[in-house]
């Protein structure tokens, strides 16, 4: 039998700092980097080489690549599916550190003699030897180095399942590698004739309490959506103030209903999503001038459980409304005092009606010219891109001013929760056991990830057409930003997330705790993946 070259912990070790120091920031070269290096180094393994059409790169976008690779016992159809990612935040912030963020064994070195620098808690951890610091360590590069050593494992003792490890791009900002794998997962399954029983994430431990630091496993992950708004107001000079309305002004009124909003808000098996808060709010003049300002935008962050794409543009576009009435009120008062008359009262108007009334003005192939005109601009994210389509459009429709417009901007994170699964249920009952009888090491069930993860594109079980509400108010949606939500309905198997402990994700401090990463959970994910294969014998 072959030798097992990521067993032992050291080795493991050595595979995460070599992942790290692929330096793989989200739309950098590096990232597209990333898979190809990945790729020739998992060549090396003897099933790989035995079995080189199950380790393969696929095609992502803006020249990047996720990759899979597929150990297939002979007699098996149950599969696990092992999701990672492998890009990462910008390493900005370490400062004159910056050279050395990727390489953790350097970093944590140098870190032990600059200690003045650190804050109290991060120098307590350095000092005990229990934490290896660099960006990635925490955040995922150690999920997908245990995920490499479970394919090699496997492969060498021909353990009686499938395990199918898929690693992707850009997770840290549009999740675009993991909505492109979708399909991919989909086509594997039809291929090889695999049965998806679970999707393991190894995500890291995200902490509940800033002042404590407790190990969970994670039946589910919470969901995202973003909506936005434009507001469009009426110009003027800035010596006639009232003769117009400024966006900014409209703009506070809908900040105001929105932000720590508790209505946005959900609650469910005791666990609470945080309060929804801007993200963004800007002019989009792009020049300064006496004009008064007229468009301006907002992006706002709200978090989900149970509730849809549909149930939360509902409550926004009640918020909009109220915002607009007291903006109105607000206004006209102002406007009588002065002894004026006031321009027409704000209106709110959905993306959709607003794209509408420009098709039926201008025609079809005016807005796909206007699309087409700010899709061209590689400078502008999805989100921007979102804001300039729907201003463009207002532009050329400005008898609807003055006017909030409602929308969405990307990324979409549906959530997912397999909390009721008689699996999950199994598993996580058979980690927490093991864990405590074999390390003496606590695990706490959470319901809900609050770090934001891929396992939002895989069992996706909404009934009723949801998500119809973000397609019909996206402005780039079918252009430069799509989810598959029907594909991702088929890959209906629960998940988990099981990933090693570690502090400060995309912070400077960023660290991972070794005993954890190299040698608990390793041996939690081992122990896991044969109870699975046990139950699968005696089923």
């Amino acid at each position: 039998m072959s030798k097992i070259r990521w067993e032992k912990p050291s080795d493991l070790r050595k595979l995460l700092c070599e992942l790290v120091s692929w330096k793989s920031i989200t739309l950098s070269e590096g990232e597209r980097q990333f898979p190809m290096k990945l790729h020739a180094k998992l060549q090396r393994l003897a099933y790989f080489q035995k079995h080189p059409e199950l380790l393969r790169l696929h095609p992502a976008d803006l020249r990047r690549h996720f990759l899979t690779a597929l150990y297939k016992h002979p007699d098996a159809k149950k599969t696990i599916c092992l999701i990672s990612h492998f890009d990462t935040v910008s390493t900005e912030e370490y400062g004159d550190f910056e050279p050395l963020a990727t390489l953790p064994e350097e970093l944590t070195k140098v870190l032990a003699e600059r200690q003045n620098e650190l804050p109290q808690d991060v120098l307590h951890d350095l000092k005990t030897g229990n934490y290896l610091f660099g960006r990635g360590t925490m955040d995922m590069k150690m999920g997908l180095a245990l995920h490499m050593r479970l394919i090699e494992k496997a492969s060498i003792e021909e353990w009686p399942i499938n395990l199918l490890l898929l690693t992707v791009p850009d997770e840290e900002v549009n999740s675009s590698g993991m909505r492109h794998a979708v399909p991919t997962l989909l086509e594997l399954k039809n291929e090889h004739g695999l049965n998806y029983q679970l999707f393991l994430n190894s995500e890291p431990v995200f902490s509940q309490d800033p002042n404590a630091h407790h190990h969970y496993i994670y039946s589910g992950t919470i969901g995202k959506i973003m909506p936005a708004a434009l507001f469009y107001g009426k110009e003027t000079h800035a010596g006639e103030p009232l003769r117009g309305l400024t966006s900014p002004y409209i703009a506070s009124f809908l900040t105001q209903e929105v932000e720590w909003n508790h209505h946005f808000q959900e609650t469910y098996l005791n666990e609470r999503t945080p309060l929804p808060v801007t993200l963004q709010q800007k002019d989009l003049r792009l020049e300064y001038s006496t004009q008064t300002p007229y468009r301006s935008a907002a992006l706002y962050n709200v978090f989900l459980m149970k509730q849809t794409a549909q149930d939360v543009f509902h409550l926004f576009e009640q918020a909009a409304q109220k915002a607009a009435n007291r903006c109105n009120e607000a206004y006209t008062k102002v406007c009588l005092d002065n002894k004026v008359d006031p321009t027409s009262k704000v209106k709110v108007i959905q993306y959709k009606d607003l794209l509408k009334h420009a098709r039926d003005k201008f025609g079809a192939s005016y807005i796909e010219s206007v699309k087409a005109d700010i899709q061209f601009n590689k400078t502008w994210d999805e989100r921007e891109k979102s804001l300039r389509i729907t201003d463009q459009l207002m532009i050329q429709c400005q008898e609807l001013a003055p006017a909030i417009i409602i929308l969405y901007a990307p990324p979409y994170y549906p959530a997912v929760n397999s909390s009721t699964n008689q699996l999950t249920e199994t598993c996580i009952e058979f980690v927490k056991e093991m864990a405590m009888h074999r390390f003496r090491l606590p695990i706490e069930r959470i319901h809900y990830f609050n770090g934001i993860c891929d396992l939002s594109y895989v069992n996706y079980s909404d009934l009723n057409e949801g998500w119809i509400s973000f397609e019909e108010n996206t402005p780039v949606w079918g252009e430069s930003y799509t989810i598959p939500f029907q594909e991702m309905k088929q890959l209906n198997a629960p998940v988990l997330n099981i990933g090693p402990f570690g502090k400060d994700a995309h912070k400077r401090t960023e660290r991972l705790h070794i005993k954890n990463a190299f040698e608990e959970t390793p041996e939690i994910l081992d122990e896991l993946i044969e109870r699975l294969y046990e139950m699968q014998e005696t089923n």
